[in-house]
C-alpha cells in the first residue's frame, strides 16, 4: 500500500512516494514563507511604531 499525503507520516518506516515528498515539501515551503512574511510585517510594523514614539519625544 502507498502512502498518500494524508496518510503518510515521517515516523514511518516507508520511503514517502515522488509525489508524496514532492507535495510535503511543496506544503512545507508555503508554511514557510508565509510564516516568513508574517515575521517580516510584525517587524516592521513595530519599526514603524518606535519611529514614531522617538519623534513624538522630540
Amino acid at each position: 500500500m502507498n502512502p498518500t499525503i494524508d496518510t503518510y507520516r515521517l515516523t514511518s518506516m516507508e520511503e514517502p512516494s515522488d509525489a508524496v515528498l514532492s507535495q510535503l515539501m511543496r506544503e512545507a515551503a508555503e508554511d514557510a514563507k508565509r510564516t516568513n512574511d508574517e515575521a517580516t510585517n510584525r517587524f516592521f510594523e513595530q519599526m514603524r511604531q518606535d519611529a514614531r514614539k522617538i519623534n513624538v519625544a522630540w
